[in-house]
């Protein structure tokens, strides 16, 4: 600590979307704020700040986590996917075109947190193929519009079980 008692700028080093970033944060600064306002990605989401409503869900390492709740210098050297990393070379990710084919973006404040925790759910062969397992899965997401329903049919779409949700 400096002598004014404040805390000491910690670097640190990022991997975010592919790009090493090298920051200096204060220590309690949490992963949401250092990714919007030190790096610019304002994709992730500040919904509740406490972990609750999953608006500010990256990837961290390929896991879902709030990052809300995760401090930024907990995870120097890890590799971090905001919403904004999820496409490639200007084209949408399989879930991305799901999620506009079954309008499950509504007012999209929720869609930064659902795509990427719906991502890891692609990437996690322990979760089963039922509406319900979805729905489970992404029980840490909320959705204020309701577009649950349309959420779990783009996920199943990019999953390849496109007729699971069919009503």
């Amino acid at each position: 600590m400096d002598s004014n008692n404040a805390p000491t700028d910690v670097a640190i080093s990022l991997r975010v979307n592919g790009t090493l970033r090298k920051l200096d944060v204060p220590p309690n600064v949490v992963l949401l704020d250092a990714l919007r306002e030190r790096i610019g990605l304002t994709g992730t989401k500040k919904g509740c700040d406490h972990g609750q409503c999953g608006a500010c869900t990256v990837l961290i390492n390929g896991q879902a986590v709030n990052s809300c709740l995760a401090l930024a210098v907990v995870h120097d050297g890890d590799d971090i996917t905001t919403v904004e990393g999820l496409a490639r070379d200007g084209e949408l990710s399989p879930l991305q075109q799901a999620f506009l084919d079954h309008d499950a973006y509504q007012c999209g404040y929720c869609t930064p947190g659902q795509l990427t925790s719906a991502t890891e759910l692609l990437n996690n062969d322990s979760v089963g193929s039922s509406d319900a397992d979805v729905a489970e899965a992404m029980s840490g997401n909320i959705c204020r519009c309701g577009a649950y329903k349309n959420i779990r049919a783009a996920i199943q779409q990019a999953r390849g079980n496109p007729g699971l949700n069919q009503s």
